[in-house]
């Protein structure tokens, strides 16, 4: 009875009895279907068992509900849920294929989803959470094994990294792994799925996921740099007129804070279980659209480059620079990762 479809009395009674009911593809912790209702296609989604089930179930409800504020659709609408089940009715909506700027757009419907949490609702989700001491300590480690100098300064740098971004204010609703596959690309804009990981904090974070190839995706891309720099501005601009205010920090600690975390080479799955830096001096593996190696070197290269001269990360700079020369020399083999996504 795995696949039976939970839509249960109360959800009945408010929506009427589902048709048609069609098991989609979708990730090892839920369970997806499309139905009709009263004629009306809809889909049923359903939190499947986990220690952070429960977790992951409130967390998508709540940044559903958040998203609704917007004044442009930014998610699909929550028609019912059932939290005895951890089931969630939503909108249906047709996904188109995007276009070969997509980013740019995507960027803009970012800002506007960021936009619809304020300090008010502090509580609502927990806060994001950034590098820790444990990931410095991993990062430092990978220098030594690949026999790359760490100069003294590089230790507090990123040590007074992880306190910034710890202390760092914002209350954006962040998606959480707001990827390629997660943006559905519609006739009236797009609109963002799958917040079992949404919490509050800085916009920058995900903003970086551009520059620094999607950390958290299966499907990372690396876009040129004249199309990122249309992205951020598309972002930047619509951040402001959401919420009246600018933006005016730069990115350069939230890609360094996705460059210090293993975890952000593999998939979801597998995070939280081994020191994933150090498995790359060792071997290589693939996940999606490119490998552990290949996402490494891309953010070294962005995270040497958006730190070249910035005071507080200039020791940073010069490490990644070095360890992205000295990856290319030991793997010469290593490819740029894909511009496209698939």
């Amino acid at each position: 009875m795995w696949s039976r479809l939970p839509f249960g009395d109360e959800l009945r009674a408010e929506l009427g009895s589902p048709r048609r009911s069609r098991r989609l593809g979708s990730s090892p912790r839920s369970r997806v279907w499309r139905v009709e209702l009263a004629g009306t296609l809809a889909v049923v989604k359903q939190i499947i068992e986990g220690p952070d089930a429960h977790e992951r179930y409130a967390r998508e409800v709540a940044a559903l509900q958040l998203a609704a504020r917007a004044e442009a659709p930014v998610v699909p609408a929550l028609l019912g849920t059932d939290p005895s089940e951890r089931v969630l009715v939503l909108e249906h909506l047709d996904h188109q294929r995007p276009s070969s700027d997509w980013i740019v757009d995507y960027a803009a419907a970012l800002a506007r989803l960021h936009a619809t949490a304020g300090p008010e609702d502090g509580g609502v989700l927990p806060r994001w959470l950034g590098p820790d001491e444990a990931d410095v300590a991993s990062f430092l480690r990978l220098a030594r094994a690949l026999e790359v100098p760490v100069a003294p300064r590089v230790s507090d740098e990123l040590h007074d990294l992880v306190q910034r971004l710890g202390q760092a204010s914002g209350h954006a609703l962040l998606h959480g792994d707001p990827c390629p596959g997660n943006d559905l690309h519609t006739i009236s804009g797009i609109r963002f799925i799958d917040f079992e990981q949404a919490s509050l904090g800085s916009g920058l974070v995900e903003l970086a996921y551009l520059r620094i190839g999607f950390p958290t995706c299966w499907c990372v891309t690396a876009a040129p740099a004249p199309l990122l720099d249309r992205a951020e501005t598309a972002y930047r601009t619509a951040w402001r007129t959401a919420t009246g205010t600018e933006l005016h920090d730069d990115l350069a600690d939230a890609c360094a804070a996705w460059l210090l975390r293993g975890d952000a080479l593999v998939e979801r799955a597998h995070r939280g279980t081994t020191d994933h830096l150090a498995r790359i001096p060792v071997r290589d593996w693939k996940w999606g659209t490119a490998t552990a190696r290949q996402r490494l070197v891309h953010r070294l290269g962005v995270v040497g480059q958006m730190t070249a001269g910035h005071a507080d990360l200039s020791g940073l700079s010069r490490l990644s620079t070095h360890l992205r020369q000295r990856m290319l020399a030991r793997w010469p083999t290593l490819a740029p990762l894909p511009s496209q996504r698939p």
